[in-house]
């Protein structure tokens, strides 16, 4: 029923957080899309909403590391989005942020890279304390122990952090990062204990959100992507199994440092499955395909 729930609960706020930012003048949410379409950032800022509301409403350390999680990546994600002057747009990804910031140049990213980081930290330590509640330890073997959970933190935080950059970098074309977020939330939504319920909270928010945004009359943005991979990573960290987090933690590395050298867009675009998974709800480009 938790899992149930939180999809509910994630769907209902996202729906209702975007009839009341819809309600309010848009102009400064108004950007324009790959397609040179105007479309409004009211639906990342929704989905930001709705995805933390559904990680709140799982209760209990999972709920805190959720919340923690979602908000901080869609508060660090709004200020990107809404703040980001011109100069600062020629940095792109995570080699870009973290070169200019050697260099003293701090920008609306490479802050965001940073907060979401010890966000990721904080929530991936929330994570590992659910996971060791009561654990034994005693004696010699708690410096080993101390050991093996500081790394568990680290790679919990990683998780939160990673997966909330990796699925910023679906949000390219219309429902991409959406679908991208429900293929990976869906086997986690089978996981035993609280983190399933956190994955089904990404699938309530993005069901919500796809119709405007396949619709291309909203957008993500970095606020809605990163709340969204936040809440996968979070699902992640709680993920009993050692073995499983791990893989998915060398999943989201290679997919990082693959984008760094290639386009997702043209990996996309070579395979005819993920090429009509693309399109696949796209409203308006399967109007133009049609005409």
């Amino acid at each position: 029923m938790s899992r149930l729930r939180s999809a509910i609960v994630a769907a209902a706020w996202n729906t209702a957080a975007l009839a009341q930012v819809r309600a309010t003048p848009q102009e400064s949410l108004i950007r324009t899309n790959y397609a040179q379409r105007e479309v409004s950032l009211a639906g990342g800022i929704a989905t930001a909403v709705g995805v933390t509301a559904g990680a709140a409403s799982v209760g209990g350390r999972a709920a805190v590391a959720g919340v923690i999680a979602t908000a901080a990546a869609g508060g660090l994600g709004a200020l990107d989005d809404l703040t980001e002057k011109p100069e600062d747009r020629a940095t792109k990804g995570l080699r870009g942020h973290v070169k200019a910031m050697a260099s003293g140049q701090f920008t609306t990213g490479g802050i965001k890279l940073l907060g979401i980081t010890a966000a990721g930290l904080v929530a991936g330590a929330i994570a590992s304390s659910h996971r060791h509640a009561g654990s034994p330890g005693s004696g010699s073997g708690e410096a080993v122990s101390g050991v093996v959970k500081a790394l568990d933190v680290v790679s919990s935080g990683a998780l939160v952090a990673g997966s909330a950059n990796l699925l910023n970098l679906f949000d390219l074309r219309p429902g991409r990062a959406l679908k991208a977020a429900t293929l990976m939330a869906i086997p986690l939504a089978f996981v035993n204990g609280p983190g399933g319920a956190v994955a089904t909270s990404v699938i309530g928010a993005s069901a919500a959100a796809a119709p405007s945004d396949l619709g291309e009359s909203t957008m993500l943005g970095d606020t809605g992507a990163n709340a969204l991979g936040a809440a996968i990573g979070v699902s992640l960290a709680l993920v009993p199994s050692r073995a499983v987090r791990a893989g998915a933690l060398a999943a989201i590395v290679a997919g990082t440092l693959v984008s760094e050298r290639v386009s997702f867009s043209r990996i996309i675009a070579s395979q005819p499955a993920l090429t009509w998974l693309d399109y696949l709800g796209r409203i308006r480009a399967q109007a133009a395909t049609s005409s």
